[in-house]
């Protein structure tokens, strides 16, 4: 699954360097993640990044975009041009 950005998202800036795909922007009031992007940091990480630095826990995976731990490696390889 991807994650999102919730309202309570504070634009303290933190997360935006920390992903990996840079999945991460800012959005017109907060910082928004690009579900094409997200791979919850698999492939890179063993957790998601934004959610390890987020200081107000605004970054929940987005039931919207469900993905399985294949198809998110698979989206991984896509981006890093090995797909």
């Amino acid at each position: 699954m991807a994650l999102k950005i919730t309202d309570d998202c504070i634009n303290c800036d933190v997360c935006e360097p920390e992903c990996p795909n840079e999945a991460i922007s800012a959005g017109e009031e907060i910082y928004v993640i690009d579900p094409a992007r997200c791979t919850e940091c698999v492939g890179h990480f063993s957790e998601p990044q934004c959610q390890q630095v987020c200081p107000v826990d605004c970054i929940p995976l987005d039931e919207d975009h469900a993905e399985s731990q294949e198809a998110l490696m698979q989206k991984y390889q896509r981006l890093i041009g090995k797909a």
